[in-house]
Parts: structure tokens; sequence; C-alpha cells
């Protein structure tokens, strides 16, 4: 019998009335539809001065890079290594906000005349950040170095730092994760977690502001931070972290730079998916980036950075194709632990009723199981958590949070019960003993359930304004566009439509999705419902929750309704 998902209750977001009418009074936000002033006073922007910024995003806004722990430390040592010529490798991790991270660490250091080695470890052999396997393959490869960067890795690498000093191995760390409470001492620590400014920047973002750091010290006329914005929206949209502040400057920068790129890779792998000129964020969430992920996730990520750093056109070709094999590969195995994953939760309802789902296999994919968890978090609400045991029983896995509930608390809870594990609030990744596995998912819904305070663990679909289909004109998209980037942080609208006549049956598309009319009096929408319930959908009239989309093709711009759900209509 089928485990039945619970019900999603769908509420309607009110916005401060006090920001509300702070937007309406001022002379040129009011000129502004007022769905976007709606829009903008949800995002609880603090004043006109900041929402000026949100709507008109600048790079003279940002700020000072020397304001984060251990950059003052750290500039002094690069520039030592890049005057006395020492040799330098940098340490990175096989995700996008890795690989990216490397790239553009490596690529600074070059325009300074110094030439360091790259260095990424094997997820399957050595696991994550500083292993002494990792390390020890470093050093067969590149000889042992004189300065060691390690980038969004390195925070917990207590005692593997100290061995490194012990070899007379320098060692700065430039990593967003959470630290414990002992943290490595090493040349520098740049992680924004120790401070109280930037604490939402992923890697690449603290990797751009270190290049910052070293330009303002020591100027480069030759080389333009700017043209490497493409790299810095790549990783900080693929790690998911809030696209505020200065993430949304960068981002919004960054993927115009990335729409005119001129890095034979990354050019290469937007042909490959099929796209050119115009990119959103969720071109890479769901296009460039698992593809640049799907290396990493099965076997090494050194294609991914050998894409992004290659400066030849064939070899770039060469590299994209071999990532989309990849990631087909990557999909075939995620589907199949997903498919057992559905299967566990199907046969015992107790393991989606506990606070935090926890679940473990001998023959899963280490490289899948964080995406896998992804997906049974969204559709139980609630913190998942799986993990791939090996021969030897011994378990790596990945977990994904709900807003509201810290994942890294959570472990920080269980440490009793884990050989190593860490991360953030939203996901974390984690080795457990086999012999483990039952207290561990105790241990662990145990710790969540201390957390809920109120319904952080209801399934809830959150709508930022009702609107009708004629609200949705050519001046409100207009005005809408400037709101993107969207992404975590600042979340795509979902707006309620009510009682709509689905034109029926509609266009369906590999048999679930559904590309259907909507009327609601004189007026008509296209939209789009992907993995749509077709053959069990609510009976008209409907009230819809939809995105809005913005395409171009052939230069042409064009906005259509995504469906995110649909009910049977209410009123």
């Amino acid at each position: 019998m089928s485990v039945t998902l619970p019900e999603v209750r769908w509420i309607l977001r009110e916005p401060d009335q006090k920001l509300l009418e702070g937007l309406n009074g001022d002379s040129a936000l009011r000129k502004l539809p007022r769905l976007v002033q709606r829009l903008l006073a949800l995002r609880n922007l603090q004043d006109i001065h900041e929402t000026g910024s949100f709507l008109n995003p600048r790079l003279c806004e940002l700020g000072d890079p020397f304001v984060l722990p251990g950059m003052e430390a750290g500039v002094k040592r690069l520039f030592e290594a890049v005057d006395k010529q020492e040799s330098v490798v940098i340490f990175g991790d096989y995700d996008v906000d890795g690989v990216t991270s490397l790239t553009l660490m490596k690529l600074t250091l070059k325009a300074y005349g110094l030439q360091a080695e790259c260095f990424l470890p094997l997820r399957m052999e050595e696991g994550y950040g500083l292993s002494r396997d990792g390390l020890a393959r470093c050093f067969e490869e590149h000889g042992k170095p004189a300065l060691l960067l390690a980038l969004d890795c390195g925070t917990s690498s207590v005692n593997e730092v100290a061995w490194l000093k012990e070899q007379g191995v320098d060692c700065i760390i430039v990593d967003h994760h959470e630290p414990g409470e002992t943290v490595p001492e090493c040349a520098a620590l740049i992680n924004p977690k120790l401070g109280q400014d930037y604490t939402y920047f992923c890697t690449v973002g603290l990797v751009f502001k270190l290049a910052h750091a070293l330009l303002k010290t020591r100027r480069l006329d030759s080389f333009d931070l700017r043209e490497h914005l493409d790299l810095v929206a790549m990783g900080t949209v693929a790690d998911l972290v809030p696209l505020r502040d200065e993430n949304r400057i960068l981002v919004k920068k960054g993927l115009e730079k990335l729409a005119t790129t001129q890095r034979p890779g990354l050019k290469a792998l937007k042909t490959v998916v099929g796209l050119d000129g115009f990119i959103q964020a969720h071109h890479i969430g769901f296009r460039l980036g698992p593809r640049l992920n799907a290396a990493g996730r099965l076997d090494t990520a050194q294609t991914s950075l050998d894409l992004l750093l290659c400066e030849d056109d064939h070899d770039a070709r060469d590299c994209a194709e071999l990532l989309d094999s990849h990631n087909r590969d990557r999909q075939q195995v995620e589907e199949t632990v997903l498919r057992e994953a559905l299967a566990m939760v199907d046969a015992d309802a107790s393991l989606t009723e506990a606070a935090c789902i926890v679940l473990g296999a001998r023959h899963w994919h280490p490289g899948v199981v964080g995406i896998v968890a992804s997906r049974l978090m969204r559709d139980h609400h609630r913190p998942s958590l799986l993990l791939a045991f090996d021969e030897n029983g011994v378990g790596k896995g990945s977990g994904r949070s709900v807003p509201g509930i810290s994942l890294v608390d959570a472990l920080n809870d269980c440490r009793h019960l884990i050989v190593k594990g860490g991360g953030h609030a939203m996901a974390v990744g984690v080795t457990v003993m086999e012999k483990n596995l039952a207290a561990f998912r105790e241990g662990m819904s145990h710790s969540v359930k201390s957390q809920v305070q109120s319904d952080e663990l209801a399934p809830r679909l959150e709508l930022d304004a009702e609107v009708t289909l004629a609200d949705l004109n050519a001046n409100f998209f207009e005005h809408y566009e400037q709101l993107e980037p969207f992404g975590m942080g600042n979340s795509e609208p979902i707006f309620l439509v009510s009682n709509v006549d689905p034109q029926l049956p509609g266009n369906v598309i590999k048999e679930k999705h559904w590309k259907i009319n909507l009327r609601q009096g004189k007026e008509m929408r296209p939209a789009m419902w992907f993995n749509a319930p077709v053959k069990n959908a609510p009976a008209p009239p409907w009230d819809v929750a939809v995105r809005i989309q913005r395409h171009f093709f052939r230069g042409e711009e064009s906005w259509q309704l995504m469906l995110v759900a649909a009910r049977t209509a209410v009123k």
C-alpha cells in the first residue's frame, strides 16, 4: 500500500502594511504596479534605499572585502607566495561551487604571475574535504607545496591542518561551512561564519572577495575581475545560498556576463544544453549546474574543472559533451535510488511519520543520495537524509532540510553516533556506520522534533498574491523582471488565480507534462504543468498556483504560466 502524501495547505502571505504604504509614498516607487509593490513588501526590504538597491543592483555598492575574518592575513600570505614564487596547490571540492572557486582562484593567481596547481579529491575513495587520503594523493601528484589553499572545505579539518603544519606546509582556508568549537590553526581562515558580515556567501563569492582584496592591495590593469562574474553566478546559484545583498549584485551581473561569456568551456556547455543568449538563474540550477556536478557525483570532477579552464574550443566541446553524458548516467543512477527509497517508505509508513526521514542501503551510490533526499524533503516537508553503505558497513550520506529546522544542529546532537559530518542549516554531509542506523534515525528525529516551534513540518504552499489573468499584462511584466534573479532568499513568486476554466483535454507531452490554456472570463493564458497528475486531475473549475516564466526565442520575449498546483475551485 502506497504512503499518502500529506495534504498541502495553501496560505496567502500578507505583506507588512507600513512597508507597503512606504513604497507607495515614494515618488519613484509609486509608479510601480501595485502588485509589484506588494511583492517588494513581502521581501521585507527595510527602507527606500534598500528597495532601490534591490531593483537596481550595482557593482559599485560592493563592500570592503577586508571586513571578512582572516582576509588581511590571507592577502599578506598570498603576496608572500607570489613574491617568492612559492609552490602553491589549490585544494577544492567537487561540486559547482568548488570547481568555480578553483578556477577563479587559479586565474587570479596566474594574473599575478604565480602558476598554482589544482587538486580535486575523489568523492568515492577520499570523501569530502581535506582527508589524509586526498592530501597524500595531492602530494604524490604535485609534490609537497609551500602553501595549500583549501577552498570550500577545511573549516572542520583541525587534525588535517595540524598535520600539514607538521609537514611544513602553510594553509589558507576559504570556506563558508559552519565552524565547530575548535578551528584549525593556519595562516588564514577566511570564513564569514566567524564574523558578522557576508554570512550568506558560498565559497566562490568569498574567492571573489579575496580577489578583490588582492586587487585593492596591488592593482593589476591587465586583470578585470568583472570578466569572471560568470563563474561567481554559476557557483552561487548552484550552491543554493541566499540571493540577497551582495550575492544578488554578483548574480545579477554574473548572469549578464554568462549570457555573453567568451569562456570556451561555458560557451560549449551552453550549446550542449541549447542555451543561447538570455540566461536566468533557473538555467544554472536545472541545466548548466547539474552537468558540472554530474562528473563529481559519479567519478571525478576533473572534467568540470578542465571545461572551465580550457582555452581551446575543440577541447571545450569534448568536455561539454562528456559532462552531458555523465549527467545522463547520473539521472539513471538517481532514478534507481529514488525508486528504491520510495519503496522503503511505501512499505513502512513510520519512516515518513518521524520528524526526520533517514534511509540507507548498501548498493546506493553516495553521489546521488543528496538529490534523492531533496525529493523526499519536498514531498514530505521534513528534513530527509539518505545513506549509502559500502561492503564494510560505512555509510556516506547527505541530508536536506526545510526552513526553520537546522540539520547541522541536529547532526551535532548526534555526534556520538557518527564518524564525521558537517555542513549548514539546510544541507549536511555525514558518515555513519550501518550498525548505528536505527539509533541515528531515532536521534535525528528527536533532535529535529525539539527544534519545532509551530508548523515547520506541516506541508504548505505559500502564495504571494491573488491575481486575475487580466493582472498579468505587459505593464506588469515590464516591472516584474526587475525582481529577478529568483532563487534562494528571493523566491520566485507564486500567484493564486481563482476559478479558472482549463481548456481540456489540452496537450499531454511524454505522458506527464501538460500544456493547457486557462480561461477566466474573457482572458485566456497558455500554461505548462510539468509532472502533472494527468490521470488524476481535480474537477474543473480550478484554483491554480502559478509561477510566471520569461522566455526568449529568436530575440522575441514571451511569458508563460507555469502551474505549481491546482485544486477544484473553492469559491
